[in-house]
């Protein structure tokens, strides 16, 4: 691999590629091309060689990409040529829906156990994967060599369940908790806000209507939609 830094960018597409190409092997597929991929990924074809080309020399001029092959490839450089030891962080109902989904629907990944401090789900089962106290959590992230935790507590408990990770070693963290994080230097964070991804989706089913309705107001004239595209 190339000794340049890559983008974030860069890294959020290759889950992608990798995505399309397990359901392209499942499908028998063994060559694709860029432009292939690209009408699959919605990414330009042009984008999606550039991306691959940091990593090295993965496909065939006139040819396309080996299917299996760049899978290999890609698993490597994402790490996930082996699973991965995670934790969740809160039993509630978003950490037990995480928690099934990925136990039963993401191959590279390891749910080793779940955490809350409620008494009550203390001890329960989620796909046979325990609820453990926060008490326990040097010891399990200690004897799994745990890096990767999903963090699905109430916002105003998030700060403080990362702290309690951080410290224990953990490096990367899936925050779903609709909270601003603090974590040092060296460990990384991705949010997953619904509520904010709902949102802002319904955003594109009023926008339009409403200005429409708007401009309509203000000119005190009815425009058609295509008048109003070229204002």
């Amino acid at each position: 691999m190339p000794n340049r830094d890559i983008s974030k960018s860069v890294i959020k597409r290759l889950p992608v590629y990798l995505r399309i190409l397990d359901n392209l092997i499942r499908r028998d597929v063994e060559i694709i091309s860029s432009k292939e991929l690209s009408l699959e990924s919605g990414f330009t074809a042009e984008q999606i060689r550039k991306d691959l080309a940091y990593f090295g020399a993965f496909g065939t001029r006139g040819t396309g990409y080996n299917t299996a092959y760049l899978r290999e490839k890609i698993l490597k450089i994402i790490g996930l040529d082996k699973k991965t030891n995670i934790i969740v962080i809160g039993a509630g109902h978003l950490g037990t829906a995480l928690t099934r989904y990925n136990a039963s629907k993401n191959p590279y990944v390891n749910i080793v156990a779940v955490f809350d401090k409620d008494p009550h789900l203390i001890g329960q089962k989620i796909n046979q994967i325990e609820v453990l106290p926060v008490e326990k959590l040097h010891d399990v992230i200690k004897r799994h060599m745990i890096k990767v935790a999903i963090i699905a507590v109430p916002a105003n408990e998030a700060q403080e369940a990362v702290d309690g990770i951080v410290k224990q070693g953990i490096t990367a963290i899936l925050n779903f908790a609709p909270a601003k994080l603090h974590v040092p230097e060296g460990v990384h964070v991705h949010n997953a806000d619904l509520t904010i991804e709902l949102q802002s989706l319904i955003y594109y089913c009023s926008a339009e209507e409403e200005r429409l309705s708007r401009l309509r107001h203000e000119t005190g004239e009815p425009k058609s939609s295509k008048m109003l595209s070229l204002d």
